[in-house]
């Protein structure tokens, strides 16, 4: 990020210290061009051609092999699941130990994407340039450790001691659910847009490798012991071609003459630099690994970066700001796409005060700045920057609320299913509950205000706090907003909660509505037929309730208050017989917990079955008998 002045000016106080070719000072002449790189372009687009393969398989058979997306490993990690990711990635490490970082060189999507990018830039004539910083290269290795290492560390101090420290492996080679762990559409283009184009304009070819993939962070550390390296013959005669043709940022041509190798764990294996050597003075072959390799025969190889140690540290800061302000936001941005923006701010951050502070600056074939007045081109850099750390700072505020919404609806104490009980849970509220509903219901209302996007994942908390302090209707829309956000699992929880307040505010026909629909989106949610059956007895269709109730009971005989319900039933009907038997199933999964009992005995009121109901109001009350005088 310096001038064009300052880098034609350091690029040559460091040709007189580690001795440049003249091919890197000037336009590159007499090069040839890498017969590798079309084998490395054929090998990647087959691997994205297999991948949509796969799609297609999946979308044909309703069922295929798990997502081979080294992100699954996570799962095995903190569940045990054992998916073809984490198989893949186990793999992938263990070719890395032997033959070095080919995995990304050969079989990365993302590697693709950039270098598509690239190609791309360069038809218009831009040759990404590469962004050099000393801090933020360690930013994929702690990625990594926060990805893979500390969820079994957080396990270890964490978990009872009864518990064991990994957890039971189980098989999830097979998935129906291919698409469970995607983003959608609308996120998958901007995440391409972002880890792809952006950085590779701004930070080079292999920008988002370089600071922001977690996995190559492991590669990396894996590349140093492995034997496998980009070695040389006496026949070299330090040309530079190698370096000038690598688009890992690898001073080639200094390494192997130091060291006889390429030590840079950067290097990913693409081969270009073998394949341009005019004189076939370099070869993949076998050895010591970087960790074993003496010193260097001459001064260590000198580094040229972008930043200085003031703005190193500043960029640090910055590269933190974005990445937590952005991750998770608007419950959208997943992990690798936050490091790409982060990675992006932070350049255009330090670019832009750069562009205020000195006299002239350039960037790719722009000139930004010159004799102290900023060009057309720097104030259109400027305002873009400006754009871009701006929107950091909303989502960072955005997210600043959804965080602090969610700590507080992570705090309520009263369980749902007495929340539930009846339309106004109040008088079950605490002080904490209180204060908790207060704070959460004023953050997550400001984020909904102010931000530019849905947060699917809040809107349902939002309608529990508006439940809780005694506004169902608004509870209601809120939830009705939810469910048109979001689709499988988390639409049929919205949907089956507002059904149940529907119910409670005696709706019951468009109670029943939202729980038929809750049950498209999830067959298996018991609860929603449960609820359905009280929907269906309070309209009276008597008949279907117990049709509902019975099927419900046949999935999980341990539901004690449909047992309770269906015993109800039978009393009405006069089969006292077999109510008892109801009664008695009900009683063996209904835990001695006072406010569980008084839970069903109002659920068993609301449908009019006022024997059982105080039945249950009494044994809450020999439990505990505050009932006695605070709920009489």
């Amino acid at each position: 990020m310096k001038s064009g002045c300052e880098d034609r000016k350091a690029l040559n106080q460091q040709s007189r210290r580690i001795a440049f070719p003249e091919t890197l000072l000037t336009k590159p002449v007499g090069i040839r061009k890498s017969k590798t790189s079309r084998w490395r372009a054929a090998a990647l687009i087959l691997l994205n051609l297999l991948m949509v393969a796969h799609v297609i398989q999946w979308w044909i058979m309703g069922r295929t092999v798990s997502p081979i997306e080294p992100s699954e490993t996570m799962h095995t990690l903190q569940r045990g699941a054992v998916n073809a990711g984490f198989i893949f990635f186990s793999l992938a490490i263990l070719a890395t130990l032997i033959f070095g970082r080919f995995v990304c060189g050969w079989g990365c999507h993302i590697l693709a994407l950039q270098d598509f990018c690239a190609w791309m830039l360069k038809k218009i004539g831009l040759t990404p340039k590469p962004f050099r910083s000393r801090l933020l290269i360690y930013v994929p290795l702690i990625a990594a450790l926060y990805m893979f290492v500390w969820p079994t560390a957080y396990r270890f101090f964490s978990k009872p001691a009864s518990e064991p420290l990994f957890p039971k492996f189980t098989n999830h080679l097979v998935t129906s659910n291919f698409w469970e762990t995607f983003p959608s559409v609308a996120v998958a283009i901007p995440f391409l847009f972002i880890c792809g184009f952006l950085t590779v304009y701004f930070l080079g070819q292999k920008g988002f490798c370089t600071y922001a993939c977690p996995y190559g962070g492991f590669f990396g550390l894996a590349d140093k012991l492995s034997p496998g390296k980009i070695r040389v013959t006496n026949a070299c005669n330090q040309c530079g071609h190698c370096t000038v043709t690598c688009t890992s940022n690898v001073l080639v041509h200094a390494e192997v003459r130091e060291y006889g190798m390429v030590v840079d764990p950067g290097c990913m294996k693409c081969m270009d630099c073998i394949s341009v050597c005019p004189n076939g003075a370099l070869y993949f072959g076998f050895g010591k690994p970087t960790i074993a390799v003496s010193k260097p025969k001459s001064k260590p190889i000198p580094r040229n970066y972008s930043l200085t140690w003031p703005e190193e540290i500043i960029g640090a800061f910055v590269f933190l700001g974005s990445f937590l302000a952005v991750r998770g936001v608007y419950a959208l941005v997943p992990f690798l796409m936050a490091l790409g923006c982060a990675a992006v701010t932070t350049f255009l951050a330090l670019k832009s005060w750069r562009l205020l502070r000195t006299t002239e600056l350039s960037f790719h074939r722009l000139i930004l700045k010159s004799s102290g007045r900023i060009q057309t081109a720097g104030w259109a850099f400027l305002a873009f920057s400006i754009f871009a750390v701006g929107l950091n700072a909303h989502s960072g505020w955005v997210r600043f609320h959804e965080y602090e919404g969610d700590q507080a609806f992570q705090k309520i104490q009263v369980p749902d299913e007495l929340a539930l009980a009846q339309i106004n849970p109040g008088h079950w509220l605490g002080p904490i509950d209180r204060k908790n509903i207060l704070e959460g219901k004023k953050h997550l209302q400001a984020a909904s205000d102010f931000g530019l996007l849905v947060n699917s994942e809040a809107l349902p908390k939002l309608a529990w706090f508006e439940y809780l302090s005694g506004n169902g209707e608004r509870s209601v829309e809120l939830l009705d907003q939810a469910a048109n956000h979001q689709k499988g699992q988390a639409k049929a929880l919205s949907l089956y909660y507002r059904g149940t307040i529907l119910n409670r505010l005696g709706l019951y026909e468009q109670a029943r509505t939202n729980l038929d629909a809750a049950l498209a989106e999830r067959e298996d949610l018991i609860l929603a037929r449960q609820e359905k059956g009280e929907s269906l007895w309070l309209l009276g269709r008597k008949e279907e309730a117990i049709t509902v109730w019975t099927d419900a009971l046949r999935r999980n005989e341990r539901l004690a208050l449909v047992s309770n319900q269906l015993a109800g039933v039978k009393r009405s009907l006069g089969k006292i017989e077999e109510a008892i038997a109801h009664e008695k199933q009900a009683d063996q999964f209904t835990p001695d917990d006072p406010l569980y009992h008084w839970m069903l005995g109002l659920r068993l009121k609301n449908l009019g079955m006022n024997e059982l109901a105080e039945k249950h109001f009494q044994r809450a009350i020999q439990l505990d008998p505050k009932f006695q005088s605070v709920f009489k």
